[in-house]
C-alpha cells in the first residue's frame, strides 16, 4: 500500500539524527482538542489515522495545563510567547466593555501583545514566517504571509456585508495576497467568523497555497470547527467526533505539503484548551444589578443599556473577574465581597471559589481584578440581566474553567518529524513550555519565555 509523504518522512525519524540548526516548523492548533480524543481514540471509535500515528511516530503529552482563563485568545498567545496572560497582555477573548459600547470587540490586534512572539524571533533570525487565522495577529508585522483571524459579524446567522471581503484583503500580507489565493484556488475566503468544518476547509486550502507559493520555515494555522461542535453538542458527541475526523484529513494534507517542502520539518499539533459538559448557567449580572452595583437604563430603541456602574463581572468562559469602577473604592470592594460570599454559599449557584487578587496573580491572569469567580464543572457564566439567577444552558459543552482544578481543561500537544523521539509520553506539561520548545526546534531565541523546553529529540 502506498504511504503518504507524511508517513514516509515520519519513518525517517527512526534513525538517530542531530537536531537541525533551523528546523522548519508547522504549528497547527485544533481549537478545543482534548488529548484523550487521540490517546483514547479507540474508546470513541474515532477514525483519525494522522493523529493516531503521532502517538507511535512522535512525542506527545497526556495533557497540557492551560492558562487562566482557559479560553482561545489568551491560550493562543501563550502558545507563541511562552508566558502567562498577565505578562503578554491578552487577558480574555473579548475586551472589557462595561458600558457595552464596543460592539463585542475581541483582542484582535498583534499590537496588543506585550512580549516577543515566535514569529518575531523567527523573523529576526531571517526565517520566512506565515500564519492563517491565528488569533491576535491583525497587523502582525513579523509575519511575512498573513491571513489574520478577524471579523465584523459575530455570528454565522448575522447578515454579512459583502464588502467585508475587501476588508480581509486589506489586512492580509503581502498586499492583495488574499485575492490572489482566491484566484489560484477558485475558493473565496470567508467574510465572517466561519467556525464550521467548511470554514476549516477554506483555511486549509489557503494554507496549502501559501505553503506552495511561499515555503515558510515557520507557519501557524488555527482550525476552529471542533470547538464549535463541542459547544453545540458536547465533547465526544457524534457531531464533534465527525468534525475531528474531517480535521484529521486536513492535518494529513497540510503535513504532506510541509514535508514536501522540508523533509526535515517538525509537525506540531496543539490545542488551546480542553472541553467539559455544561448543563446550567449562572447569570451574575442579575445580583449585581439587584445590589445597585450596576444601573440599567433603556436606550431610545428600548434596549437595555448600562447607565452607570460601581462593580461588575467580566465574562471569561466559566469564570468572571470582577472589575471596580474605582479600584480605590474600599466600600464597594467590601460590598462585592459580601455579595459573592453569599452567592457562593448556595451550592445551587455552581460557584467553585472566590479567588482574591493574590490567588489570581499566582495563576497568571487578570492583574487588576480584586476577585475572580470560578465555576464548578457543569456550570458556566450566563449573560442575562433579568429573570432567574440560574437557568439551563443553551450549550452542551464549554471551557474557561480554572485549569488548576478542572482536568477536562487540559489541552494537547503532538509532535513528529526528523529527530523527534518515537512513542515518548511527556505526561502533563505546562502550556508555557511549548513556545520555548518550538524556538529550540527553529534554532531561534525567545528570552522572555522562562519555562524549560520539552524533551522532544
Amino acid at each position: 500500500m502506498p504511504k503518504s509523504m507524511f508517513t514516509l518522512c515520519l519513518l525517517l525519524a527512526a534513525s538517530p539524527l542531530l537536531a537541525q540548526a533551523h528546523q522548519p516548523v508547522l504549528l497547527i492548533s485544533v481549537d478545543g482538542l482534548r488529548p484523550d480524543y487521540v490517546t483514547q481514540a479507540d474508546d470513541h471509535h474515532l477514525r483519525i489515522p494522522n493523529l493516531r500515528r503521532m502517538l507511535v511516530d512522535g512525542t506527545y503529552a497526556d495533557g497540557v495545563t492551560g492558562v487562566f482563563p482557559t479560553v482561545t485568545y489568551p491560550s493562543h498567545t501563550t502558545l507563541v510567547t511562552g508566558v502567562w496572560p498577565a505578562e503578554h497582555g491578552i487577558l480574555n477573548n473579548t475586551r472589557f466593555d462595561p458600558e457595552r459600547n464596543l460592539a463585542g470587540a475581541w483582542y484582535w490586534y498583534a499590537d496588543q501583545i506585550k512580549t516577543p512572539t515566535l514569529w518575531s524571533a523567527a523573523r529576526d533570525a531571517g526565517l520566512h514566517t506565515a500564519s492563517v487565522s491565528w488569533p491576535v495577529t491583525v497587523d502582525a508585522t513579523s509575519i511575512d504571509t498573513l491571513i489574520p483571524e478577524y471579523w465584523r459579524t459575530p455570528a454565522l446567522t448575522d447578515p454579512v456585508n459583502p464588502d467585508d471581503r475587501f476588508l480581509m484583503n486589506a489586512i492580509t500580507r503581502p498586499d492583495n495576497e488574499l485575492a490572489l489565493i482566491a484566484q489560484r484556488t477558485a475558493t473565496p475566503y470567508m467574510m465572517g467568523n466561519d467556525t464550521t468544518l467548511d470554514g476549516d476547509e477554506v483555511r486549509t486550502r489557503y494554507s496549502l497555497d501559501i505553503q506552495q507559493q511561499h515555503r515558510p520555515e515557520f507557519m501557524t494555522i488555527h482550525l476552529s470547527s471542533l470547538d464549535e461542535e463541542e459547544h453545540l453538542h458536547g465533547p465526544f458527541s457524534t457531531e464533534a467526533n465527525a468534525d475531528l475526523e474531517g480535521i484529521d484529513s486536513m492535518l494529513g494534507r497540510l503535513a504532506d505539503a510541509e514535508l514536501h517542502n522540508f523533509p526535515n520539518a517538525a509537525i506540531v499539533i496543539v490545542s488551546d484548551h480542553g472541553f467539559a459538559k455544561v448543563d446550567r448557567v449562572t447569570n451574575l449580572y442579575i445580583p449585581f444589578i439587584q445590589a445597585g452595583l450596576i444601573q440599567i437604563d433603556k436606550s431610545l430603541s428600548g434596549a437595555p443599556v448600562v447607565k452607570s456602574w460601581k462593580a461588575q463581572p467580566w465574562i471569561a468562559g466559566c469564570m468572571a473577574p470582577i472589575a471596580l469602577h474605582d479600584p480605590a473604592d474600599t466600600a464597594t470592594r467590601g460590598t462585592v465581597r459580601a455579595l459573592l460570599d453569599k452567592l457562593a454559599a448556595d451550592p445551587a449557584n455552581g460557584i467553585e471559589a472566590i479567588l482574591d487578587h493574590d490567588a489570581v496573580a499566582a495563576l497568571g491572569g487578570f492583574p487588576d481584578a480584586p476577585f475572580v469567580v470560578t465555576f464548578r464543572s457543569g456550570y458556566c457564566n450566563g449573560g442575562a440581566i433579568s429573570g432567574p439567577l440560574v437557568t439551563d444552558s443553551s450549550q452542551k459543552g464549554t471551557h474557561g474553567y480554572n485549569p488548576a482544578t478542572t482536568p477536562e481543561m487540559r489541552a494537547s500537544i503532538f509532535v513528529t518529524g526528523q529527530g523527534i523521539a518515537h512513542g515518548r509520553d511527556l505526561g502533563v506539561i505546562d502550556m508555557r513550555q511549548i513556545a520555548p520548545s518550538i524556538a529550540q526546534l527553529l534554532g531561534v531565541t525567545l528570552p522572555t519565555a522562562k519555562q524549560s523546553a520539552l524533551s522532544l529529540h
